[in-house]
């Protein structure tokens, strides 16, 4: 395991967000948390944990998003990608950033998973395979709020053997965050030159990592987080992190 701390975080913010999203409403990643757009919030947490510029993958309503994010107070600088293909799956916006991340170290967050910013310090300091990546996963299955749409992790020895939501045996869920090397984009590369769309997901990139023993998982241990996917989940992300509003 070598030691890194990356200094940007990539946020994908390109999908559709069909399930949270209401009809003549802002975008998913502008919706309010505790009245300040998701996106914002979870850029808040990296700032925290010292991370000192994020680099958002754009899609749908992307000119929205991007107005939300410069005239909403972010707290580091934020570059902007375009991911044209953000009707596939969410590897494509991943690797639609790998111009823009370079050969740099780099954090991967969901536009929709809030958590503690001690979360990001942990993820830093736990270390990750030289060309492979480290996955925040949580153990305390018995406090997953909907465990039907939870990305199951099946692990061993610290690494990861198997990812997916339908998993039948598995002893963890991926909380959303990552550390990752330059490899992640190019086990998805991969992936997606093998398909005649050229679709791909991240789990099957973390998959295609995981085979080759370069996936790490990373224990949150009591650490908060939660995916804001739907309405019920929203509320019960307000009840965590911000009970006093």
């Amino acid at each position: 395991m070598t030691g890194i701390s990356p200094e940007v975080v990539v946020v994908l913010a390109a999908g559709l967000g069909s399930r949270l999203r209401s009809a003549g409403g802002p975008p998913k990643p502008l919706l309010p948390l505790a009245g300040r757009p998701l996106i914002l919030r979870v850029l808040d947490r990296f700032a925290e944990a010292g991370t000192r510029e994020a680099i958002a993958v754009l899609g749908h309503r992307g000119d929205e998003v991007r107005r939300g994010i410069e005239g909403g107070s972010s707290p580091m600088p934020v570059s902007f990608v375009e991911n044209p293909r953000w009707e596939l799956r969410n590897g494509l916006s991943a690797v639609a950033a790998r111009e823009a991340i370079g050969g740099r170290a780099f954090f991967l967050s969901m536009s929709d998973h809030i958590f503690e910013a001690g979360l990001v310090a942990g993820l830093a300091a736990a270390g990750v395979p030289e060309g492979g990546l480290a996955l925040g996963v949580d153990r305390k299955l018995d406090r997953v709020f909907d465990m039907d749409d939870a990305t199951k992790v099946r692990t061993s020895g610290g690494l990861i053997v198997e990812i997916g939501k339908d998993l039948e045996e598995f002893d963890a869920v991926d909380t959303g965050l990552f550390a990752c090397s330059t490899g992640l984009l190019d086990a998805l590369a991969e992936v997606s030159a093998g398909r005649a769309d050229g679709d791909c997901s991240l789990s099957e990139g973390v998959g295609a990592l995981a085979s080759r023993g370069l996936a790490a998982a990373h224990d949150v241990g009591d650490g908060l987080w939660q995916d804001v996917d739907t309405p019920g989940a929203a509320a019960h992300a307000e009840e965590l992190f911000f009970p006093e509003t």
